[in-house]
C-alpha cells in the first residue's frame, strides 16, 4: 500500500473492539473508539532497535488527534479487521517510515497489556496493546511527514536507568507502560 492509498484508508478505518481477554467483540469506527469514554480495542506498539540496542523513537505528527508531537515507539497503530498485529506492524513500518521487512530481523511479540489514558479534552485510548520488537539491520528510513515529525535514537538501557532524563520529551503513555513492564520484567 502506498502513502496515498494509506491516507484514504486511514480516514475510513475501523478498529477491532475486544473484551479484557482480547477476544473480538465487534468492529467499531475508529473515531467512536477514541472519544467519550472510549471503546476497548486492539492495538500494537512496535519497537525497533539497532544492533547497539538503541531504540528508534518516532515523534508523532502534530496533526494527530491524540498525542500529536509526543514521542512514540517506532510505530503504533491498530490492526484492521482480519489483520494480525504482526501484519499491521509490518504495514505501518513501511507506510510511516519506508522500512521493509528485509531491513529487520524477526519481529517478535514480547508483551500484551491493557491500559486506558485520556488526552486533554480531545479523546481517549483504551487498548489491549501488543508489544512487538525487532532489530533493525539496515537503519535507512524515509519518514512520511504526515505521520512522523522526527526520529531519535536513544540508548534503551539509559532510558531504564535514568527515566527522568526522558520525561520532559513527552512520551506516549503506551510507550511508557511498555518500557516500564519490560524494565521490570512484567508480562509475556
Amino acid at each position: 500500500m502506498n502513502r496515498e492509498e494509506n491516507e484514504v484508508q486511514e480516514t475510513k478505518q475501523n478498529v477491532v473492539a475486544v473484551d479484557s481477554s482480547d477476544v473480538e467483540q465487534q468492529i467499531v469506527d475508529r473515531l467512536e473508539a477514541h472519544t467519550g469514554e472510549g471503546i476497548r480495542h486492539r492495538a500494537f506498539t512496535c519497537l525497533l532497535f539497532d544492533e547497539q540496542r538503541r531504540l528508534m523513537l518516532a515523534q508523532r505528527s502534530p496533526s494527530k488527534m491524540l498525542w500529536g508531537g509526543y514521542w512514540d515507539g517506532t510505530v503504533a497503530s491498530h490492526p484492521k479487521p482480519n489483520e494480525s498485529q504482526m501484519e499491521a506492524a509490518k504495514n505501518r513500518l513501511e507506510v510511516e517510515l519506508g522500512i521493509k521487512p528485509s531491513q529487520y530481523g524477526n519481529l517478535t511479540m514480547t508483551d500484551k497489556f491493557e491500559y486506558k489514558s485520556y488526552y486533554m479534552n480531545e479523546g481517549v485510548e483504551w487498548e489491549i496493546c501488543t508489544v512487538l520488537e525487532a532489530t533493525l539491520i539496515d537503519t535507512k528510513v524515509n519518514p512520511d511527514p504526515e505521520e512522523i515529525a522526527g526520529i531519535l535514537w536513544v540508548d534503551y538501557e539509559d532510558m531504564q536507568l535514568n527515566p527522568g532524563h526522558y520525561r520532559q520529551m513527552g512520551l506516549c503513555p503506551w510507550l511508557e507502560i511498555a518500557m516500564y513492564r519490560d524494565f521490570h520484567k512484567i508480562g509475556a
